[in-house]
């Protein structure tokens, strides 16, 4: 239990370190056709759209897959009769929600950007 409690204190923390640390793209900048685009109102445009992205917490999506994660690893636990699969099973479910969880605030936070930038006319190549 104490090493599934120092895991999901790891996660949580690296995760609140990589959103406090990182600029605002945690993925990668959306990449738009320059062709006739007044390159310094893109930059204006692309701040205020990554704005609208800071709604999704990364550090707290990656907290509650972990939890959920070991919710499932505890269910595995309870019907497992080995108590080395079961530790395992507990952490591997919080590592596995934790980042899956964290990979999909990731996606989310760029699609926003995306559609931001999209509704106010650029045209958006990735």
């Amino acid at each position: 239990m104490k090493r599934f409690v120092a895991t999901l204190l790891f996660i949580t923390l690296s995760g609140c370190v990589s959103h406090t640390s990182s600029s605002i793209f945690e993925g990668s900048k959306p990449i738009i056709d320059t062709k006739g685009v007044n390159m310094t109102q893109y930059e204006i445009d692309l701040e205020e759209c990554s704005k609208f992205s800071e709604d999704i917490s990364t550090g707290k999506s990656i907290a509650k897959g972990a939890a959920t994660g070991a919710a499932v690893g505890a269910i595995i636990e309870a019907i497992t009769d080995d108590s080395k699969s079961r530790r395992d099973a507990l952490e591997v479910g919080a590592v596995s929600g934790g980042a899956q969880s964290g990979i999909r605030a990731v996606r989310e936070k760029e699609q926003i950007i995306r559609r931001c930038l999209r509704g106010r006319g650029y045209k958006v190549l990735n």
